[in-house]
């Protein structure tokens, strides 16, 4: 089970963008151009972008640099976070009810996110949705700037980490983008539009999801649009 993390989980209050603020005045001393929607892409497609926008010659060879320095900064908007991010209605809920009762079978959880990891972690911690995710089977936006590529990434790691078959429908994506959609689409993994960001549920329904949600918010419907009979289980 891959999450989403912005407008999926949460609403992250435009600390994202302020992270980038602070990172590019660091490397280049002048201010950030902006980049169009951020919305289901991945920080390396976005900060290729923005590079390409305040004329960087070579822009993807300066990006790694640039996601480094992005990651030395997010411990430093940890009091950010409390102060703009809130959980949407259900995320917890649900996580929780994936993971399955103390010492029981769960559906193994993590992300696939267009955030470096540092921001994904540094956006989740602080509101206490670290608890059911695996972070280290996760893919995360500094690996392609196609979403679908983080697919095979995440599925590898975590057949590495737990010796199970993480193929076709046994993964699956909940996000809140057609880009979200799209990614598990490419990739044989089954869809789940989450209507909590900036995209209608026609939309969603419109670029392929399998199931599409208006909210987190009903337990038991999130668990049916997830649970299937090839989800995978630790």
């Amino acid at each position: 089970m891959l999450w989403d993390v912005d407008y999926t989980l949460i609403d992250p209050g435009g600390v994202g963008r302020e992270l980038y603020r602070v990172a590019f005045e660091e490397m280049f001393g002048g201010p950030m151009p902006q980049p169009a929607s951020m919305a289901g892409r991945t920080d390396r497609a976005i900060a290729i972008e923005v590079l390409t926008l305040a004329g960087v010659a070579q822009p993807q060879q300066r990006v790694a640099a640039f996601h480094r320095l992005l990651a030395a900064h997010a411990a430093g908007i940890a009091g950010l976070v409390a102060e703009r991010c809130r959980i949407l209605p259900g995320a917890a809920e649900a996580m929780a009810a994936l993971a399955g009762p103390s010492g029981g079978p769960g559906v193994v959880q993590s992300l696939l996110t267009g955030n470096v990891r540092a921001l994904a972690e540094m956006k989740l911690g602080p509101l206490g949705l670290t608890d059911h995710l695996d972070f280290d089977i996760g893919a995360y936006g500094d690996v392609h700037e196609v979403r679908a590529e983080l697919v095979p990434a995440a599925r590898a790691s975590a057949a590495r980490r737990y010796g199970s078959d993480f193929g076709g429908q046994a993964t699956v994506l909940i996000g809140d983008t057609p880009l979200d959609v799209g990614a598990a689409l490419a990739t044989g993994a089954r869809a789940v539009g989450v209507a909590t960001g900036p995209f209608t549920a026609e939309d969603l329904a419109a670029a392929g999801a399998d199931t599409v949600l208006p909210d987190l918010a009903d337990t038991p419907a999130v668990l049916s649009a997830i649970l299937g009979p090839h989800t995978s289980r630790r």
